[in-house]
C-alpha cells in the first residue's frame, strides 16, 4: 500500500529579478534564503529557496529565476495563490502594519474558512495570503529565522494552504482522492477544502472551480507544488503507483537536497519530494544561502555556470 502524504513540501514560483525577489522575502516578509543555486534542468538561471530558520521540508518557498520570460497572467487551469503561516492573530495585524510601510498591495484582514487570514501580492503580481495558526491543529510549523527582521512571535515558519483553479473541478476532485488520499473537509459548489497528511495550515489543498480565461505561465506565477513523503522507499512506492495507474511522470529524480518525482494532472505540475537529506549537508548553518551552491554533478561545470548567471550579494554574516 501507498504510504501516505505527510502535507505541502515547498512550492516553486517563477520571478524576473532574483535580486528583488530576495529582498523581498527576507526583508520585507523575513524568511531565510537557506540555498542560492541554480535550476538543475536550466543551470544558467538562478533557483532560490526561501524556508524556515533551519530549511525544514513544508516551509520552503522557492524561484525560477527567468528574467526573459514575459509576465504570467491569472486565470483559471493554474496554481493561483500561496499561503504562508504565522502563529497568531498578532501576527497578522503586524504584518499589515509592516506591509503598508513596504508598500505592500494587501487586501487587508479577512476571514477563510473560520481562519483569519492576510491576501497580499509581491511588486511582480504573485499572490499569497498570511494563515494565522491561531488554534490550528495538524502539521506542525518550521522554527522563525532567529536572525531574522521579524521577531520570532510574529514571523513567518511555514508554507499554508495551497489553492488551486481549475475549470475541469469534479476531475481534479476525483485525483485529489482517489490518487493522492487527500480527505475533504469542506465542499461547496465552487470550492473544496482537502486535508494532507495530518491536515490543518501546513497541510491543506483549496480547490476552486473557475471557466473564465485561462492563466498564462510566466514570471509572477506559480511554476509548480510539491507534497512531502518520507523516504527514498515511499517515493519508488509512489512511482510504482503512478505506472499502475497509467500516469505518466518523470521517473525518480535525485535532486541532491531531496528526491522528487513528476506528473501533470491536467494543468498542473505535481511534484511528491522526501523530506532528506535537506539544506543542511553543504554549507553551515551560519552562512546558508550566501554562496553560490551547486549538487556534485554539476561542480564541474562551475566556472562556466557562474560565468552566464547575473551574481547578487546575499551576504549577511
Amino acid at each position: 500500500m501507498t504510504v501516505e502524504l505527510l502535507g505541502i513540501h515547498h512550492v516553486t514560483a517563477m520571478t524576473d529579478n532574483a535580486m528583488r525577489n530576495y529582498k523581498f522575502f527576507t526583508e520585507v516578509l523575513g524568511m531565510r534564503l537557506v540555498k542560492k543555486t541554480v535550476n538543475q534542468d536550466d543551470i544558467q538561471t538562478y533557483h532560490t529557496f526561501y524556508a524556515d530558520d533551519l530549511g525544514s521540508p513544508g516551509t520552503d518557498m522557492t524561484f525560477f529565476d527567468f528574467p526573459n520570460n514575459p509576465k504570467g497572467t491569472n486565470g483559471t487551469n493554474a496554481i493561483s495563490r500561496v499561503g504562508l503561516r504565522v502563529p497568531n492573530d498578532a501576527a497578522l495585524d503586524y504584518y499589515l502594519v509592516r506591509f503598508e510601510e513596504f508598500g505592500v498591495k494587501n487586501d487587508g484582514i479577512k476571514e477563510l474558512f473560520g481562519k483569519k487570514v492576510l491576501p497580499f501580492e509581491e511588486y511582480d503580481g504573485q499572490r499569497y495570503q498570511l494563515f494565522s495558526d491561531e488554534n490550528n491543529e495538524g502539521v506542525a510549523p518550521g522554527t522563525p529565522w532567529k536572525n531574522g527582521p521579524v521577531p520570532e512571535d510574529k514571523a513567518i515558519y511555514g508554507l499554508g494552504p495551497i489553492e488551486i483553479t481549475v475549470s475541469y473541478f469534479e476531475d481534479f476532485k476525483k485525483v485529489l482522492t482517489d490518487v493522492y488520499g487527500m480527505k475533504p473537509i469542506l465542499e461547496e459548489e465552487k470550492v473544496a477544502l482537502f486535508d494532507v497528511g495530518e491536515g490543518g495550515n501546513g497541510g491543506q489543498v483549496i480547490l476552486r472551480k473557475d471557466d473564465s480565461v485561462l492563466g498564462q505561465q510566466g514570471y509572477g506565477q506559480v511554476h509548480h507544488v510539491s507534497f512531502r513523503v518520507e523516504d527514498h522507499k515511499a517515493i519508488k512506492e509512489w512511482e510504482a503507483k503512478y505506472n499502475e495507474m497509467g500516469l505518466q511522470h518523470s521517473g525518480h529524480v535525485d535532486r541532491f537536497y531531496f528526491e522528487a518525482l513528476y506528473t501533470r494532472i491536467g494543468h498542473i505540475l505535481i511534484e511528491l519530494s522526501t523530506d532528506g537529506p535537506g539544506f543542511m549537508g553543504d554549507e553551515p548553518y551560519e552562512t546558508l544561502g550566501e554562496s553560490l551552491s551547486l549538487p556534485p554533478f554539476l561542480e564541474p561545470k562551475r566556472d562556466y555556470i557562474e560565468s552566464q548567471i547575473r551574481p547578487f550579494d546575499t551576504t549577511r554574516s
